[in-house]
């Protein structure tokens, strides 16, 4: 029986598999995008987000969303302190209550993220 062997093509530097295309995300952005989607993985912190989205203005007081959460003060107050630090809402404090306020483009922004850089065929 002999052995038939494939003819060797050569010894260049090329790649075996395709090259990328777009840039991928970066360590850093990908800590970043993480960290905010941990923050709004939990439906409390999405319930929260969506009723002070629902306010006028898109503005709420703590004390009109510890009610509809079915939370303690305290846990509220967690889960807000979570989105202020994911960058999702910013935190005012008038006299005794503190008024939370969904950030500007911050959705937009992830949202943005996700697209550029974990769809197929998406550009930079």
């Amino acid at each position: 029986m002999t052995l038939d062997l494939l003819p060797v093509i050569g010894t260049t530097d090329s790649a075996c598999c395709t090259p990328l295309a777009r840039a991928p995300i970066t360590e850093r952005a990908s800590v970043d995008l993480a960290r905010t989607m941990k923050a709004l993985a939990d439906p409390a912190r999405l319930r929260l987000l969506s009723l002070i989205a629902a306010h006028e203005g898109s503005e709420a007081c703590v004390c009109d969303l510890i009610e509809p959460v079915g939370l303690s003060q305290p846990t509220v107050s967690h889960h807000l302190k979570v989105l202020v630090d994911a960058g999702m809402v910013s935190r005012d404090k008038r006299g005794v209550w503190a008024y939370y306020a969904l950030v500007p483009g911050a959705l937009d922004a992830i949202t943005h993220q996700l697209g550029t850089h974990l769809t197929a065929g998406a550009s930079a």
